[in-house]
């Protein structure tokens, strides 16, 4: 079964073999991606960033899981030598925290419901488990961030998390922390593959943030690839993303 529906400013697909699941699940799954967007939208005054940022709210008082995205971002921050902030010019927005958050959250609430295969997207952003409908890997196809009719790589992925990063999707969201000023003319799109989505997502983020220097911060980290694309259209990875690369076929898209 396999459903698409618009929350958080995109289109989120939820896409589950298991006979066990029911529209009853997908309502559950597409409700919580509603309720996060209610609570952690910076686009929506009465949400908790909202409030924090008009200092009717101060984060230290936004309850326990506000506490855990602040966590996870100050983590990122730290492990990524200040390339991922949730600050900027005075405002605070851990949007390129929740979004993978949130993702890895719905795909644990299908696990705990019993399900073993199954992705959910949002965005181009996707945890995946298990096999498609033909007990193959989830085959999932990495945009051309020049042109996003077309694929330039497909990747195969039974467990775990994978997120794209480019000026492709919603335009220049992204900033370079250490230079305002920064044109991001040189890296077009990263695309990161790790354990869970919250981790490619985060880490796909900074990578872009660091321009050229990104890839090379992705292949230090233990458990993570990436495949950059530059702004001349050259396609450089680290050393493992090769295993992941599979046939064009029956694919998703990331991106």
């Amino acid at each position: 079964m396999k459903q698409t529906r618009f929350h958080m400013g995109m289109p989120i697909t939820v896409e589950v073999v298991d006979a066990e699941f029911s529209a009853d699940d997908f309502n559950l799954i597409f409700n919580y991606f509603a309720s996060v967007d209610a609570r952690y939208s910076p686009f929506k005054d009465s949400s908790l960033v909202g409030r924090i940022n008009s200092g009717q709210l101060h984060p230290k008082d936004a309850g326990e899981e506000m506490q855990t995205i602040l966590l996870l971002a100050e983590l990122t921050r730290q492990q990524t030598n200040g390339y991922f902030n949730i600050y900027q010019d005075g405002h605070f927005n851990p949007s390129g925290i929740v979004k993978g958050w949130a993702i890895q959250q719905a795909a644990n609430m299908l696990r705990e419901r019993g399900m073993q295969n199954y992705y959910v997207d949002a965005g181009g952003d996707m945890a995946v488990r298990g096999t498609n409908w033909w007990g193959q890997p989830w085959r999932i196809g990495i945009r051309n961030p020049f042109d996003t009719t077309q694929i330039i790589k497909t990747v195969a992925l039974t467990d775990g998390g994978i997120a794209t990063s480019g000026l492709y999707q919603r335009g220049k969201h992204i900033y370079n922390p250490h230079d305002h000023t920064d044109a991001f003319d040189h890296i077009a799109s990263v695309t990161v593959i790790g354990p869970t989505v919250l981790d490619a997502d985060r880490f796909a983020t900074a990578a872009f943030a660091m321009g050229t220097d990104g890839i090379y911060f992705l292949e230090e980290l233990a458990g993570i690839e990436g495949y950059a694309v530059d702004h001349n259209g050259l396609a450089t990875m680290t050393r493992q993303f090769p295993q992941f690369v599979a046939v064009t076929d029956r694919i998703a898209v990331c991106g």
